[in-house]
């Protein structure tokens, strides 16, 4: 990561929702929302149709676009596929990696995963890498080895300067629009585990200056608890980034919960 500190990221992940006018008023309403907000880091996350059109409503603000999946290979034959080099050219910074509707919808593999995380920081993206258990798991304690599979099959073979542009987000899937959230301690406590586990096997720099997101039915009600624990860094949101007045609410919880500070230095 580039930047001094970790400041808060509130990304918004409109998963495959909107309409390409509705994508158009909603990025708008969240760069009225975020104007002037140097305390907190906005990202927006539109369907892959509605991404140009979102970066043109977004002109003249400091939200940040990103793309909610990506493949690994250069253009060329793959039908239905979208190149890292495509989405930098739409203007995208980011691209949300692993998400578990990819991992447990669509079947990606922690393998496939390594291959997109790689080309995507390769070709100078920033990543979001999501990792999370699912109910079951977290109910037999298996979350700890669940996220060291994860974490380790989806980073393999990367190098230290490449946390620079990772982030990491902790999805307990069993709380992604259900309406039930990880209580915040629960929360930091994987999110501690997870920096530890950058810690030992990167270092400790390395693992301070990584952001590290909660996602899992965060709203307005839950968001200030949780984004205020100390080791998580912001939100990836999911159906409460769909409207503004959902929305804003959190971005505000994320400025409350670093008193309007810049971030944790690192």
């Amino acid at each position: 990561m580039s930047e001094s500190s970790r400041r808060k990221l509130v990304a918004g992940n409109w998963k495959m929702n909107t309409t390409r006018a509705s994508a158009v008023e909603l990025a708008r309403g969240v760069a009225q929302v975020s104007a002037g907000r140097g305390d907190v880091k906005v990202l927006v996350c539109p369907p892959f149709p509605y991404l140009c059109a979102a970066k043109s409503a977004l002109e003249g603000s400091a939200v940040e676009l990103g793309a909610q999946d990506v493949y690994f290979e250069p253009p060329g034959a793959f039908t239905g596929e979208v190149a890292v080099s495509m989405l930098i050219d739409v203007g995208c910074r980011y691209v949300i990696i692993g998400h578990s509707e990819r991992r447990h919808v669509l079947g990606e593999t922690d393998t496939l995963l390594n291959r997109k995380v790689s080309a995507a920081i390769a070709g100078g993206l920033d990543v979001i890498f999501c990792v999370g258990e699912q109910l079951a798991q977290r109910e037999a304690n298996q979350t700890q080895n669940t996220i060291d599979t994860q974490m380790a099959g989806g980073l393999d073979g990367l190098a230290d300067t490449a946390l620079e542009q990772l982030t990491i987000a902790y999805e307990p899937v069993w709380a992604i629009g259900t309406g039930r959230t990880a209580s915040p301690q629960q929360a930091e406590d994987v999110h501690l585990y997870l920096r530890k586990w950058l810690a030992d096997r990167y270092n400790p720099r390395r693992a301070q200056c990584t952001r590290i997101l909660y996602g899992g039915s965060v709203n307005a009600k839950n968001a200030l608890e949780l984004l205020s624990q100390p080791d998580v860094d912001g939100a990836l949101v999911g159906g409460a980034s769909l409207k503004i007045e959902t929305f804003q609410p959190i971005i505000e919880a994320a400025a409350a919960a670093t008193g309007g500070a810049g971030g944790k230095s690192c």
